[in-house]
């Protein structure tokens, strides 16, 4: 969990300082893989690919009762005598609390606009040219990414777990 959340904030601070130009609408791509991979700073009002725009307050609700029960989970309900519901957890929780830092307000800053002090910071920029769906995928961060991994491996932790 600490590993994922301060990971995202670092790499959200760092890209949104170096890329971030508060003055113009459409932030450029900077590519590591043309035509593939890169940085666009972006944000988001919602959650999941812009769902429930201007509802920042909501998830940062929903975003509070899952950090509870996921502690409840590990700390009451056996969670931490698996490893990897362990890791899984974390992950998720990680991913909770660098997009939850954003959706609070903690990550804005002086000279950004005002209407986005309570959105997710993105910088991940994905494509697969020609291919629906991909050309491009939505703007995303660590915490995003946090979060599917972590989804992944409770799924698979669903599917290995036998109860004794």
């Amino acid at each position: 969990m600490i590993a994922g959340v301060t990971a995202d904030l670092a790499t959200k601070h760092y890209v949104f300082s170096a890329y971030f130009d508060p003055t113009v609408d459409y932030q450029p791509v900077h590519y590591w893989f043309d035509g593939i991979l890169g940085i666009q700073t972006s944000t988001n009002p919602g959650a999941l690919f812009g769902i429930g725009q201007g509802m920042s307050s909501l998830f940062a609700g929903l975003s509070a009762v899952f950090l509870v029960f996921i502690i409840a989970w590990l700390f009451f309900f056996g969670g931490l005598n698996s490893p990897l519901l362990t890791v899984a957890l974390g992950l998720v929780s990680g991913g909770i609390l660098g997009n939850f830092y954003d959706r609070i307000g903690w990550g804005y800053q002086a000279g950004y606009p005002v209407e986005i002090q309570y959105n997710v910071r993105d910088w991940i920029f994905f494509r697969l040219p020609g291919v629906p769906g991909f050309d491009p995928w939505p703007n995303f961060n660590l915490a995003d990414s946090c979060l599917v991994v972590g989804a992944a491996l409770l799924f698979v932790h669903a599917l290995l777990h036998r109860k004794p």
